[in-house]
């Protein structure tokens, strides 16, 4: 079924070697850029489009600028058995956090439970990316980062913490669904408002302030400003969390210091991450635990419903279920995504046929 504003209805795999290609163009290896390439292609199937393809031209004109390394050289130590600590070395985070959530999980296989914290990475894509690597290997999992400053402080007025996401993933028994938790800590993430931006839409009251601390629904003077946390003071609070964990205890940088990829050209992020594994059967038999994710998932679908219309869907179902109607029926590019594309392609010193990514 042909989209609405689409072009093409792209077939996904053929989408991810076009992606795949403009990354190694730029001189990253083919097993990362294969990588890079499916989590930006996921996050559209899932309809995350702030976290996809989108973010292509951002992520290649760093590589070019010498911002990222292409081929980092990343350093693991460990602590304890059951711990790592990753340093980056300032490479696409998509790489380096995948590389950090294997940690994780093989220290959870030994120990029950594992942890990996990061320093020296870069914006990440979609935290749930590394939840559903970790649940598809049979394990629980949280995924913390730490951002570039977006968003005040409670009770301040400017930019000081990042909309950095609350991640938790664990996976579902015979009859139910993986849970996949993935928000921003603000009221709304700020990748949405930059689309905004980029379309010239408004944006709804509340979702953020403008330079002057004035209320807007204009996306180009809120993308200037500042993003309200969720909750007010409780967004506030899980995004200083967020500091500690993933900035603090790491040894990136924290509190206003992470470096904006859009604006701080000059200059590497230092993003932190923090990866937390552990089996689901810690504490009974996996039999029991997903008997229990079943009678759960089971008693909460039961619940009277708000709109009779609407069934009640676990956190990440919505997406899942978006994900394999995309698969299905294609993935919707518009011909900005297309000319993008090309563009990339062209940047990356080679081309590729945009007429071809079309689901056959």
């Amino acid at each position: 079924m042909q989209s609405k504003g689409a072009v093409v209805l792209a077939d996904a795999a053929r989408l991810e070697a076009a992606v795949a290609a403009i990354f190694a163009g730029h001189g990253v290896p083919a097993e990362d850029a294969a990588a890079v390439a499916h989590y930006l292609v996921l996050a559209d199937l899932r309809g995350i489009g702030t976290h996809g393809i989108s973010r292509i031209p951002i992520y290649a004109d760093r590589l070019r600028r010498g911002l990222v390394r292409a081929r980092p050289d990343i350093r693991i130590t460990h602590p304890t058995p059951a711990a790592a600590h990753v340093d980056g070395d300032n490479g696409l985070g998509f790489v380096v956090a995948r590389r950090a959530m294997q940690e994780a999980i093989g220290a959870a296989r030994r120990c029950g439970i594992g942890i990996a914290g990061v320093c020296n990475s870069t914006h990440f894509g979609m935290a749930a990316t590394y939840l559903m690597e970790a649940v598809d290997a049979g394990y629980a999992a949280f995924v913390f980062t730490n951002a570039s400053p977006s968003m005040p402080v409670w009770g301040g007025r400017t930019p000081f913490l990042g909309t950095s996401p609350f991640a938790f993933g664990a996976p579902g028994g015979t009859g139910s669904p993986p849970i996949i938790l993935d928000m921003a800590t603000s009221v709304v993430a700020r990748g949405k408002i930059r689309r905004a931006m980029q379309s010239g839409e408004p944006i709804p009251a509340g979702w953020a302030l403008d330079a002057e601390g004035r209320e807007t629904t204009d996306a180009r003077r809120a993308y200037e400003g500042i993003v309200l946390p969720l909750g007010g003071p409780k967004g506030s609070g899980l995004s200083l969390m967020m500091e500690v964990v993933a900035g603090v205890m790491t040894g990136s940088a924290y509190g206003g210091r992470v470096g904006d990829q859009y604006r701080d050209l000059d200059r590497p992020q230092n993003v932190g991450h923090s990866f937390i594994a552990f089996r689901p059967d810690l504490f009974l038999d996996g039999q029991a635990y997903g008997d229990r994710m079943d009678d759960l998932v089971s008693r909460a679908r039961d619940c009277p419903r708000a709109d009779e219309g609407q069934p009640i869907l676990m956190p990440g179902e919505p997406e899942a279920i978006r994900m394999q109607a995309r698969l299905d029926d294609g993935l919707p590019l518009t011909a900005t995504d297309l000319a993008m594309l090309g563009e990339q392609a062209h940047l990356a010193g080679i081309s590729i046929d945009t007429d071809a990514l079309g689901k056959a």
